[in-house]
């Protein structure tokens, strides 16, 4: 599995942007992917320090449209949490 394909998207929450604020970025990943290669993966991205990462598995929802029932995806999700002296990820470009 190649680093860069580790990283699927940032999760875009209300409890992920204020978690922004301690240096904690939440990311949705691959669901094979362990701590070793998020940290990894972050670190070669976005050029930070990683000081501690976390990943919590989404189960899948049961979901219904009429008679017809089915699943959503299973997801893995990723805390990471960058060192006091790194620079922060920016996931918003304020183009001027």
């Amino acid at each position: 599995m190649e680093l860069l394909d580790v990283i699927k998207r940032p999760v875009i929450t209300e409890k992920a942007m204020l978690d922004m604020d301690e240096k904690k970025y939440t990311f949705e990943v691959d669901t094979r992917a362990n701590k070793t290669l998020v940290k990894q993966a972050v670190e070669a991205a976005f050029d930070v320090k990683v000081k501690n990462v976390n990943i919590l598995n989404a189960k899948p929802k049961a979901k219904r449209m009429g008679k017809y029932t089915g699943f959503t995806k299973k997801r893995r999700k990723a805390i990471v949490t960058l060192t006091e002296d790194s620079k922060e990820i920016q996931i918003f470009d304020a183009a001027e």
